[in-house]
């Protein structure tokens, strides 16, 4: 599927544009290549990633557990406190919390914490996580009004308590899709869209509307940081509401094209996610891994779900969304669950975009007691 980024006066990454470039002229190539590598190296567990080439940079993950952090699937704030001060200050390598913070974002930075809010408290992004990520940022002194929680709808960010949070902290929730869409930011694909109400063009007759998805005028225009936040839930056709799927959904518009297939999702995902607005404002990946949910997408299913009691994070998304992946698998195995079909496209994609490390050989996981 051909596909171009449009954002003007943004610079585009150079390596990524040649990587885009080998990915659009010699995808037989690729697939031939795959092919013939695979019997070579080995196949993994479904949902699993491991790729042929296992030379070149690591990514690193530091993850932290406490077996106390959940009481019968409800997190323990203090503890839950804790636990992010240790990720924070053992990913940065700084002594203390404000070091660790200010290492990652100034206080002239106005903070997107980008939230998964669809499934709600229990089983999205938990509000426990991300007060204490909005404590370490307010200890660091970051201005209250310089921090945003947000998610694409404001009503499932209020549903799910985000809302009451932000008062609580005197910073400000908002709906990225409420903030309108940046005409000037975009991505852009053959595949045309049945365009809904909400979605920039909707309405409009004229050659081409339907081609672009328009990046949420709060992303482009205010956030100058984001630090996302996501939960270790499985998603059907993404293998995981992970690092880059939540992000480039909340992001932009004009979405139901790419959700029918998951071919149409892998090419898309990692593209959108690659858009200057996005990526490159990225600073750091959290993945709220306290409770595993193994089946149920967007709806909160606790008897498919697992205590794990632990909380991710990296500068790498693809990193932690693959190791996700293997985690989700891990817990069907163990629930006698059926295996998930591969979404490996999807991250491969990713990864040959420079957004991250796929292959977990390449993976180092620091563990925090």
């Amino acid at each position: 599927m051909a596909a171009r980024f449009l954002a003007p006066n943004q610079a585009t990454n150079t390596r990524r544009g040649r990587a885009l470039r080998l990915a659009r002229l010699l995808p037989l190539a690729a697939a031939c290549l795959l092919w013939i590598c695979l019997p070579i190296s080995g196949w993994a567990l479904a949902g699993e990633i491991i790729s042929t080439n296992s030379v070149g940079p690591m990514a690193r993950v530091v993850t932290v557990c406490n077996p106390e952090a959940t009481d019968v699937f409800r997190p323990r704030p203090a503890i839950v406190r804790t636990m992010v001060e240790r990720g924070i200050t053992n990913l940065t390598g700084k002594a203390s919390l404000r070091e660790a913070w200010r290492s990652l974002v100034s206080t002239q930075d106005i903070i997107g914490i980008k939230v998964f809010s669809v499934p709600g408290p229990n089983s999205g992004t938990r509000p426990a996580v991300v007060s204490a990520v909005v404590e370490g940022l307010l200890a660091a002194g970051i201005p209250p009004k310089n921090i945003i929680l947000w998610d694409k709808q404001s009503t499932d960010l209020r549903l799910a308590g985000f809302f009451d949070l932000a008062a609580r902290y005197g910073i400000r929730a908002a709906g990225s899709a409420q903030a309108g869409y940046d005409d000037k930011t975009f991505y852009d694909t053959a595949l045309l869209g049945n365009l809904l109400w909400g979605d920039h063009e909707f309405g409009k007759k004229a050659p081409g509307v339907g081609r672009k998805s328009f990046v949420s005028k709060l992303v482009s225009q205010e956030i100058t940081k984001i630090i996302n936040i996501t939960p270790l839930l499985n998603h059907n056709l993404a293998g995981v509401s992970g690092n880059l799927y939540t992000l480039a959904i909340g992001s932009v518009d004009n979405l139901v094209r790419f959700e029918s297939e998951a071919s149409r999702m892998a090419t898309a995902i990692p593209e959108i996610y690659a858009l200057p607005a996005l990526s490159d404002k990225v600073v750091l990946n959290i993945v709220d891994a306290l409770i595993c949910q193994y089946e149920g997408e967007d709806r909160g299913l606790l008897h498919y779900s697992v205590m794990l009691n632990e909380i991710r994070f990296s500068r790498d998304p693809v990193a932690l969304d693959v190791l996700s992946l293997q985690e989700l698998e891990r817990q069907r195995q163990t629930a006698g669950a059926p295996t998930a079909k591969s979404t490996a496209d999807l991250y491969s994609n990713a990864a040959l975009l420079e957004l991250g490390i796929n292959d977990l050989k390449r993976i180092q996981v620091d563990t925090v007691q």
